[in-house]
């Protein structure tokens, strides 16, 4: 299994993001270990981690753990699969005591589509999460992969080659998210 630095921003929104979307989101109970969202389940929610904790969890076929993050406070949880509209790739579990807001899915569009400046920030929050895992691809082509080398192939989104990857390259989420963003960034002007 591969354990990820909990000091890394992929994850991270700014203060200025975490503020506006809290706005229109309810707090949670989170006195115990509260599993919010469960990989493979449709997202309906964006969940926002204002303090404590949380464990990032991506697991095999099998059911095994691959990968496991732990995640702090300016974290958006389940944020690639809510804008990809594709199962959330990982399983979010709150530690104890953490403070979590949640935000259902309409209301998050809504305010998506109302603040421009603010779905800029989110592109920033899913660019940081494509760095990340794009890092973690690169440290495994420099040491050998027990499931084989990667494989090379055109890309269904337009770029000259992307990778055919497995859950396990991938720490954030799948590549189905991240294609959203890609396509999200395209459509913008530059």
């Amino acid at each position: 299994m591969i354990f990820m630095d909990p000091e890394s921003s992929a994850f991270i929104a700014s203060p200025e993001l975490v503020r506006a979307i809290c706005t229109c989101a309810t707090r949670i109970d989170c006195s115990h270990d509260r599993e919010l969202f469960h990989q493979g389940d449709e997202p309906t929610r964006l969940y926002v981690l204002i303090g404590g904790h949380a464990t990032m969890t991506l697991e095999g076929d099998d059911g095994v753990p691959i990968v496991r993050r732990t995640v702090g406070p300016g974290s958006l949880l389940g944020l690639p699969a809510l804008i990809g509209n594709v199962p959330y790739s990982l399983t979010a579990v709150a530690e104890s005591g953490a403070q979590v807001s949640v935000v259902a899915r309409h209301v998050f569009s809504r305010l998506m589509l109302s603040e421009p400046a603010l779905a800029m920030m989110i592109l920033q929050v899913l660019a940081a999460e494509v760095h990340s895992a794009r890092a973690v691809i690169s440290d495994r082509e420099t040491r050998p992969n027990r499931e084989g080398a990667l494989k090379r192939k055109t890309s269904h989104v337009g770029l000259s080659e992307a990778k055919t990857l497995s859950h396990a390259d991938c720490p954030c989420s799948s590549w189905l998210p991240l294609s959203g963003a890609v396509l999200l960034l395209r459509a913008l002007p530059l």
